[in-house]
């Protein structure tokens, strides 16, 4: 447009006039029209001027974006003129409120700031305590060249919370993520990996990593002020939309780093699953157990061989998982093994063992947020010659074909029918488990750090250029 020309041309040869001419366009063109043309006015009068006459200028000019736009949005002006000018890196904020616990969203988070961390200056941002090597041990990710920023939150640390649960946040409440929206406002690029709707983001650039919108529109709802919105499954895409009324821009399934070699390894007869113990057992270890308590009492000389293994994480002082320990103490069921909290080059091991997997999540569930949204276990199954025998639902269905590289089930009898069937038929579970490993082989962690690669040199691409 020939103004923005003529701004852009003043800032150039006629620097003095600059900062009544911007306060004049704030006037005659609006807010959003003259802030998008200021990166460019800035460039110019800082690349065609000498120091002492910008020296001058720029403190005028700044004061009045920050009369009309106010005082973040001029501190994020400043902050992108030095990454256009290469003065430093760009400094890219990953949040998430459970970075403290093992689980699959948290490790995407994690992944997203080893792709980033070469380019760019990366920060944790967590509620908790925690550190890199927890997380290097939890997820085999190098991020030595990340750091860690742990900001508490008075409501939850005041009521003695143990855990960060924005579902207890009403609209006679201030808001208590507050503090990390400002937080937010100190990065160039602000990222949210806890699909907390509760953020405002500050930054220049905002991206919201969604896993699955657990709450409906209601108090503190920002998703739409973010710049991006990243899915993990077509299944979040479509409650993203139901529940939000939103239309998500980026679709990047997680990342599963968990491939053995080309050759299977040498199997033994353990059905396992691998899932974190909830609180509220959604993940339903409980129902496993009974599952094959029920097999073996079926089929006693079929399974007299076979084991179930239950590995994963807890929290401590965990009643679900005192429910688990105290059920298999009272009937005494033979052949399964609790695996709590175990480092991950055991879970690898598991893996490399298992014939089968189970994963129950979302049997019997009506609320779509209780359904596995992706599933990055199976995956991790799957890419060791695992056979994944699955609930029918949510983002499970985009991994495993049915009948093909493992199968899915609706109910239990469907579950117990289908497991039998593997465990009569050694061609099929072989045939079945060549299919699992190549299924697998479509959401490694390269294939992720790739997409996130491209993804992010197209935002910085434009986030440099004036």
């Amino acid at each position: 447009m020939k103004e923005n020309n003529f701004l852009i041309e003043t800032a150039k040869y006629l620097p003095g006039r600059l900062p009544s001419l911007i306060k004049k366009y704030y006037r005659n063109y609006g807010i959003e029209s003259t802030n998008r043309i200021l990166p460019s006015v800035v460039f110019n009068l800082i690349n065609n001027n000498e120091f002492e006459k910008i020296q001058k200028i720029l403190p005028d000019i700044t004061n009045i974006v920050s009369k009309f736009s106010g005082i973040q949005y001029a501190y994020n002006l400043l902050s992108r003129i030095e990454v256009i000018f290469g003065l430093r890196k760009p400094k890219i904020g990953i949040y998430d409120h459970t970075f403290h616990l093992i689980g699959g969203g948290q490790k995407y988070g994690c992944t997203v700031a080893y792709a980033l961390q070469e380019e760019c200056d990366v920060t944790l941002i967590a509620n908790k305590e925690v550190s890199l090597e927890d997380l290097k041990s939890w997820y085999d990710l190098d991020l030595s060249k990340c750091e860690i920023k742990v900001i508490k939150i008075p409501f939850y640390e005041e009521r003695g919370f143990r855990e960060i649960d924005p579902g207890v946040i009403t609209f006679r409440m201030e808001n208590p993520f507050h503090i990390i929206s400002r937080e937010s406002g100190n990065y160039d690029i602000f990222i949210n990996n806890s699909m907390l709707e509760m953020v405002y983001p500050l930054s220049n650039i905002s991206i919201l990593i969604c896993h699955f919108p657990e709450r409906r529109r209601a108090n503190y709802f920002y998703v739409d002020k973010y710049n991006y919105i990243i899915y993990n499954s077509k299944y979040t895409r479509e409650w993203i939309k139901k529940k939000w009324g939103v239309n998500p821009t980026n679709h990047i399934y997680p990342p599963v780093d968990m491939i053995c070699d080309e050759r299977k390894p040498q199997k033994e007869n353990i059905i396992l699953s691998v899932a974190r113990f909830e609180i509220g057992g959604s993940k339903q270890q409980l129902e496993m157990i009974k599952a094959f308590k029920n097999l073996r009492e079926t089929y006693p000389e079929e399974l007299k061989e076979w084991k179930l293994v239950l590995a994963g994480g807890s929290i401590k002082e965990n009643p679900y998982l005192n429910k688990i320990e105290n059920f298999l103490s009272s009937v005494k069921v033979n052949n399964i093994e609790l695996k709590v909290n175990i480092p991950i080059e055991e879970i690898k091991n598991l893996y490399k063992k298992a014939k089968i997997f189970w994963h129950f999540c979302g049997l019997n569930q009506t609320d779509p947020s209780m359904i596995e949204h992706f599933g990055m276990s199976i995956v991790e199954a799957m890419q060791n010659w695992c056979v994944p025998v699955v609930f029918d639902g949510g983002g499970q269905k985009e991994i495993v074909e049915e009948g093909v590289s493992g199968y899915r089930f609706s109910n239990l009898r469907e579950l117990k029918s289908k497991t039998m069937r593997l465990i009569k038929n050694e061609n099929l579970l072989n045939k079945f488990s060549e299919g699992a490993f190549l299924r697998g082989k479509l959401f490694t962690k390269e294939i992720f750090i790739s997409k996130i690669k491209n993804l992010f040199n197209k935002i910085l691409i434009s986030y440099t250029r004036v």
